[in-house]
């Protein structure tokens, strides 16, 4: 078949091949790992809202009632955010999952 030195060359060429292989791996492991660093910080500020999300839901309305003010002041942003928010938030997820489902 193949002489020796020929053997010899192809068995060099495929070490040095996998070397590269495994260097170029190692290469995309790290760049991967870069690129998905704000991806899981941002699963556990998801997972974080879920737990906190029911609690919220209840506090917004007392929130909004204290910081809206005197009747007479402007309405402010927040106050009506911490108001209307779990209401706007529940009609998103009803549509959205009437949408998908």
């Amino acid at each position: 078949m193949y002489p020796d030195f020929e053997l010899i060359r192809l068995a060099a060429l495929k070490a040095d091949l996998r070397r590269c292989i495994g260097v170029q791996r190692a290469q995309c492991a790290r760049a991967a790992t870069q690129v998905l660093r704000p991806l899981a910080w941002l699963d556990r500020a998801l997972a974080l809202w879920d737990r906190v999300s029911p609690l919220a839901k209840i506090a917004a309305i007392p929130l909004g009632f204290l910081l809206k003010g005197s009747p007479s002041a402007p309405p402010r942003l927040l106050g009506k955010l911490l108001r209307w928010g779990p209401l706007v938030l529940g009609a998103v997820r009803g549509l959205t999952r009437a949408r998908t489902g």
